[in-house]
């Protein structure tokens, strides 16, 4: 191959890899930094591209970050939902899977540290909490709401206001992944995840 056509190549894969190192470079940050102290210019240096290319991409900091959650938290919650859709077996058993699998692709992972930013900072970026809200906070509610109340219909679980055990039942694994971010880094007493998971479980179920 000419060099002039391998210097096209690699142009080429190197532009179409951008905008996936840009948002990974992107939730590092806002995990690390929160999203006030996140500057585009240090996610553009830490993607190893100058700012002017990130602005092809996306026009501020607010998409940005949009982008990150709908690349990132949206897919896990179409797969949840998939799997609530074609579960044929106990509720007791869905809702089990459907937790662990939320800890082992989120709540275990980077991402909760998006959680820990939209607690802290969502009343000051009205904006960005009504997005992450309406993308993200709705729809696994919404998930929430359908297994308690598939349970219900089998007899499983017992006649409840599903819409206030819904937020009642996510205040553990989001207080889980606050801790994670916060007194399981600075040198406190941890959370051993496992252990407070089947504990969780237990009492719920």
């Amino acid at each position: 191959m000419p060099s002039t056509e391998k210097c096209k190549t690699r142009w080429t894969r190197r532009k179409e890899a951008r905008p996936h190192e840009l948002l990974t470079a992107a939730l590092d940050l806002f995990v690390e930094r929160g999203f006030a102290a996140t500057r585009l210019d240090d996610v553009a240096a830490r993607a190893g591209v100058s700012k002017g290319t990130l602005y092809l991409y996306f026009e501020n900091k607010e998409e940005l970050f949009k982008a990150v959650v709908r690349e990132n938290l949206l897919p896990t919650l179409d797969v949840a939902e998939q799997v609530i859709s074609n579960h044929s077996g106990s509720s007791t058993d869905l809702f089990r899977k459907i937790m662990m699998t939320w800890w082992e692709r989120v709540g275990n992972t980077s991402l909760s540290g998006i959680t820990k930013l939209m607690m802290s900072e969502s009343g000051n970026f009205p904006e960005v909490a009504q997005f992450y809200h309406e993308e993200v906070i709705t729809r696994a509610n919404a998930m929430l709401i359908s297994i308690l109340e598939r349970g219900i219909a089998q007899g499983e679980f017992r006649n409840i206001d599903t819409t206030q055990a819904s937020n009642v039942v996510i205040a553990p694994m989001l207080m889980l992944m606050l801790w994670k971010h916060s007194f399981n880094g600075c040198g406190a007493k941890t959370i051993e995840p496992d252990a407070y998971l089947k504990c969780y479980l237990d009492l719920l179920l």
